[in-house]
Formats: C-alpha cells, sequence, structure tokens
C-alpha cells in the first residue's frame, strides 16, 4: 500500500463491519430454506455467502428464486430492527472521524431503507454524507459503482477514498474503483481478502481507529 497517498473520505461495509445485523439475516435466510425443503446453514456459511457478494440469496433457491427472496425478506424484516448490535470500536471511529471533519459513507449491500432506518435506530445518522444501498437497477458489490456513487457524493477522488469492509465483495467493490481498501479479518481470511483487493488488513475496528490516526493527521 503507497501510504504516501492522502486518505480525503473513508466509506464503510455496514453489516459485519460497522454492526452486528445477522441475527435476523440467519433466522430467515434458514426459515426460507427449511420451508423449501432444503438443507439449512451454519451462521459461518451464511456470513461468507453475503460476504462474496456475486452470488446473492436468490441464487440458492433456483427456479423458486423470486418466491424465495420474498419470503425471506417477510421473514427479515418482522425483526431486523429488533436484534441490531454496533461492532466493538464502531461509534468511538465514527465520532473521532466527525470531530476530524473527514467525510464518511456507508457503502451496503443492504437494501436502502432498511439501511436507514438501522442507521436512524441507532442515532447515527449525523455520522455519514451519504448512504448507498441496495435498489432497483443499482449495481451491487463487487461492481465499483456503488462505491464510486458515494465518492462522487463526498466529492472526492475514489484514490483519495479508503473503503472499509469485512468481505471478498468489499474489496473488489473498492479496487474495482480505485479506492484504497481495509479488509478486517473474520468470516474471511487474510489472504482471502488480499487476494479479493485488500490493500492491507486488520483484526478489529479499533486496529483500524489506530491506523487511521498515523494517516489522518
Amino acid at each position: 500500500m503507497n501510504q504516501q497517498q492522502g486518505i480525503r473520505g473513508v466509506l464503510f461495509d455496514m453489516d459485519g463491519t460497522l454492526v452486528d445485523a445477522f441475527p435476523p439475516i440467519i433466522n430467515a435466510l434458514n426459515r426460507t430454506l427449511a420451508e423449501y425443503g432444503m438443507a439449512t446453514m451454519t451462521p459461518e456459511a451464511i456470513k461468507r455467502h453475503t460476504g462474496r457478494g456475486d452470488c446473492g440469496m436468490k441464487s440458492l433457491f433456483g427456479e423458486h428464486k423470486e418466491k424465495a427472496a420474498t419470503r425471506f425478506l417477510e421473514l427479515h424484516d418482522a425483526d431486523y430492527l429488533k436484534q441490531i448490535k454496533t461492532i466493538e470500536g464502531a461509534e468511538p471511529l465514527l465520532s473521532w472521524l466527525r470531530s476530524k471533519g473527514v467525510p464518511v459513507a456507508i457503502v451496503t449491500s443492504k437494501g436502502q431503507y432498511r439501511a436507514e432506518a438501522q442507521i436512524e435506530l441507532l442515532g447515527w445518522q449525523d455520522y455519514f454524507r451519504t448512504i448507498v444501498g441496495k435498489m432497483d437497477g443499482r449495481a451491487e458489490k463487487p461492481s465499483p459503482e456503488p462505491v464510486l456513487m458515494a465518492c462522487e457524493t463526498l466529492a472526492l477522488n475514489p484514490a483519495e477514498s479508503i473503503m472499509i469492509g469485512d468481505g471478498i465483495a468489499d474489496m473488489k467493490a473498492g479496487s474495482r474503483a480505485g479506492a484504497l481498501t481495509a479488509g478486517i479479518v473474520d468470516s474471511f481470511s487474510r489472504k482471502e481478502l488480499e487476494e479479493s483487493g485488500a490493500s492491507i488488513c486488520f483484526n478489529s475496528l479499533i486496529d483500524v481507529h489506530e491506523w487511521l490516526k498515523k494517516m489522518l493527521v
């Protein structure tokens, strides 16, 4: 990583990076799989599946993908605002970035209004200049399009931004857009993240925070 490049903006993935919103995803997907007579998946397998980005939930259900996706969302939306938890270190990092005047965005594969609802529930609206979520007609990660959209809103050249996430799709999207990329090692190994385009890897948001303190002076 070229540490002489200036970082002027920060883009975050949401699920698994800033918040742990997986319990309702895991519950909804496994209930949907069971209803269709399919084998359920472990929590770790579901996290890895969603983190790849290039194989959405719909791909699991073949010819039934449309109805299954609708059922998944019905089950997910029944409790997705009840179980959300913040990842350790997220709020101190976001608060610090705001104090430094650094523009920050979320780039997520979660539906736009669901992402906005979760951020509102947490009282985090003031931390982000924009939220780029899933919408009809909008490409999803690992496409660079959502990263480029966020950078445009923040008035940043992608090379002046860093995309931080825990998934392969995050690293691919950020690197394809020309942004620096920071992977958080969790469901995917350091090697997997690096092979997907990660410029640098960390074990936690706390480590990311300490590193950014040196980069944003």
